[in-house]
């Protein structure tokens, strides 16, 4: 898949005007940036492009403003975010396809910097439209899209706007479907695949493509609770999905006659609320009517543990438990801590629980995801659109 890519380093960028598409979709509070991991990733291809004395114009979306300007969703703090990092004066666009927009790119030199603002602001960028795209291509030269994480959404700076530039793959993009791909084609055994958090829509097409391929499946969170719901556990008002259990007991005797391993959790975090402080723990067959599970307890974390002593390969998307809470992010840690110290390839993805994790555990992954549900996409043999506008035919 990745040498299927036209790639930005296989072509002369010299001189030229880049519109550059990245993905700072970035968490942002009192005009600061929390969380500045897809910036950062974006470094390499923006720094290589600024080598290149090519002139950069950036583009990203932030948030759901409706398709109408919302201060709220500005990408000013992500710009300034930008400039700390790369130590470089960074210009600012008020708009993105704009006539003092147009004017900016064509007195800028090499080696200079347009961030545009947040490309949502226009109802023309969700909906694909071709015309919002040309005027976006407008006074640029090639289009790059470094925004692996955006690529499965058919929108006007993913698809639309290849068909008015010469298009490529950044540094970030190419990692990540390198990377992705060493876990959906042919992966070293054993496999772990490690499923957490929610959103079980998200997360069961992935599960069913990877029967074929996975040795032991690993399970916790919500998710989790919803599997052992469809093996007759009483959970109390822990968080379910049962409109889910009639394709999970598909998944359990696929899982069977594949000769795949499915690991629930035997004992877990327990409280009354969601917004409790602290838990305690207890075995999963006596969790009371008023008890929620909110993290997996110290005995499934270790038996978990063992599998990745042999591992191979594992992948692991969302948290354990309630992970946000300091009380019910214990499994989460220890999860991480035990991956990060196997000799398996590794790839953690997923915002949340790559927030739950240190810096230095998460160093230790062979590869750390910012894509989330792109990924997701990705590893469930879906098209992704922005990936494909990308290949050569």
């Amino acid at each position: 898949m990745v040498n299927k890519m036209r790639k930005i380093q296989k072509v002369d960028a010299s001189g030229k005007k880049i519109l550059l598409r990245v993905d700072y979709n970035v968490p942002i509070k009192n005009g600061q940036v929390q969380s500045n991991e897809r910036i950062l990733a974006s470094l390499e291809t923006i720094n290589y492009l600024l080598e290149q004395k090519a002139t950069v114009v950036i583009c990203s979306h932030l948030g759901r403003p409706g398709g109408k300007p919302n201060t709220l969703f500005s990408l000013k703090p992500a710009a300034k975010e930008l400039q700390k990092l790369i130590k470089k004066s960074v210009q600012f666009s008020d708009n993105c396809i704009e006539a003092e927009r147009d004017n900016k790119i064509r007195h800028m030199g090499p080696g200079e910097i347009l961030f545009l603002e947040n490309l949502r602001f226009n109802s023309g960028e969700e909906s694909n439209d071709s015309a919002f795209a040309k005027k976006l291509a407008e006074s640029c030269e090639l289009y790059v899209n470094d925004a692996f994480s955006a690529s499965h959404r058919e929108h006007a700076s993913v698809v639309e706007v290849t068909k008015f530039l010469p298009s490529y793959a950044g540094f970030c993009m190419q990692k990540e479907v390198e990377n992705l791909s060493k876990i959906l084609v042919e992966p070293q055994k054993p496999f772990v695949l490690v499923m957490g958090g929610a959103k079980m829509a998200d997360k069961i097409p992935l599960i069913l493509n990877m029967m074929g391929k996975i040795d032991t499946l690993i399970l916790g969170g919500a998710i989790a609770n919803t599997f052992l719901l469809a093996k007759g556990y009483r959970l109390g008002r822990s968080i379910v999905e049962p409109e889910s259990i009639d394709v999970i007991r598909k998944i359990f005797i696929e899982a069977r006659d594949r000769g795949v391993e499915i690991r629930l959790p035997e004992d877990g975090v327990v409280a009354e609320d969601i917004g409790a402080t602290s838990g305690r723990e207890k075995p999963i067959n006596v969790v009371a009517e008023s008890e929620m599970i909110l993290d997996i307890g110290n005995n499934t974390a270790g038996q978990y543990a063992q599998d990745f002593k042999l591992a191979e390969t594992v992948f692991w998307n969302g948290p354990m438990g309630y992970a946000e809470t300091p009380a019910f992010a214990d499994g989460t840690k220890a999860i991480g801590q035990a991956i990060a110290n196997s000799n398996a390839f590794s790839v953690i993805g997923g915002g949340d629980t790559i927030s739950a994790l240190s810096e230095e555990v998460s160093k230790k992954f062979g590869y750390v995801s910012t894509a989330g549900g792109a990924a997701l996409e990705f590893l469930s043999g879906r098209n992704l659109p922005g990936l494909s506008a990308l290949e050569d035919k």
